[in-house]
């Protein structure tokens, strides 16, 4: 599995995706400290990054990565004598290193803001965040991958991006959050960092501040991530036929 995901990162080295890493968080902390300097621009920076600017990127990172493939109708992959369900772990497990290190490159990007405009968060509430963002965005990874190699890749991005917006805000404050795992997210995000997926302060004395969904939300994101990767790497096998 390491060599397929070696593969994989030697195949992005003349695609947009090495760049994507670095430009979504600097734009994302730039454009916060722009026009949210000051007490604000951590929690802006946190509520752009989760609700638009991330899902973007990585709808684009996953699109990138089958578009490779395709282009050469994947001739390549077909012709390796592999079990294809190894080789569509691969790329998600390559695509969630990915996603693991543009969240980490925030990180420390919203870390170092923080002491130059003053810190909303300490630093353990930050990496919490961060790393929860991680967590609960994981599934998304073998969805895009799917959208990208069955509808394209601006199919992919619209329905991944359309779903993360509508998601968050029409369920993320309700009852039923959990059942909608774009909406998982931004529920975590209320108790962890105080903020609302329209980028408001979570009210004091809101049921949204508590912490008992942290633990159900992450193991239904896992659930989700381990459903979707088994379901699309079935359907990639089937190409063996083809």
């Amino acid at each position: 599995m390491i060599s397929i995901m070696k593969a994989e990162r030697l195949k992005w080295k003349k695609t947009f995706i090495p760049k994507l890493v670095w430009l979504a968080p600097i734009v994302t902390i730039l454009l916060t400290a722009l026009l949210m300097g000051g007490s604000f621009f951590q929690s802006g920076a946190y509520n752009w990054w989760y609700t638009m600017l991330l899902p973007g990127a990585l709808t684009i990172c996953c699109a990138l990565v089958i578009e490779k493939d395709s282009k050469l109708k994947y001739h390549s992959i077909l012709a390796m004598p592999l079990d294809l369900k190894k080789i569509w772990f691969g790329k998600i497990l390559a695509c969630s290193t990915w996603l693991l290190v543009i969240i980490l490159i925030f990180f420390a990007g919203i870390t170092a803001g923080g002491i130059l405009f003053g810190n909303s968060y300490s630093f353990i509430n930050s990496l919490t965040g961060s790393l929860l963002i991680f967590v609960t965005f994981l599934w998304q990874i073998p969805l895009c991958l799917f959208l990208a190699a069955k509808l394209g890749t601006y199919m992919a991005i619209l329905i991944n991006l359309v779903g993360n917006i509508a998601g968050m805000i029409a369920f993320a404050n309700g009852n039923y959050w959990y059942s909608v795992p774009y909406a998982i997210t931004a529920r975590l995000i209320c108790p962890t960092l105080k903020i609302l997926p329209n980028g408001l302060p979570v009210p004091e004395g809101s049921p949204l501040l508590s912490m008992s969904v942290i633990v159900p939300g992450i193991l239904i994101a896992l659930a989700w991530f381990a459903i979707i990767s088994y379901l699309t790497a079935r359907w990639f096998q089937k190409r063996e036929a083809k």
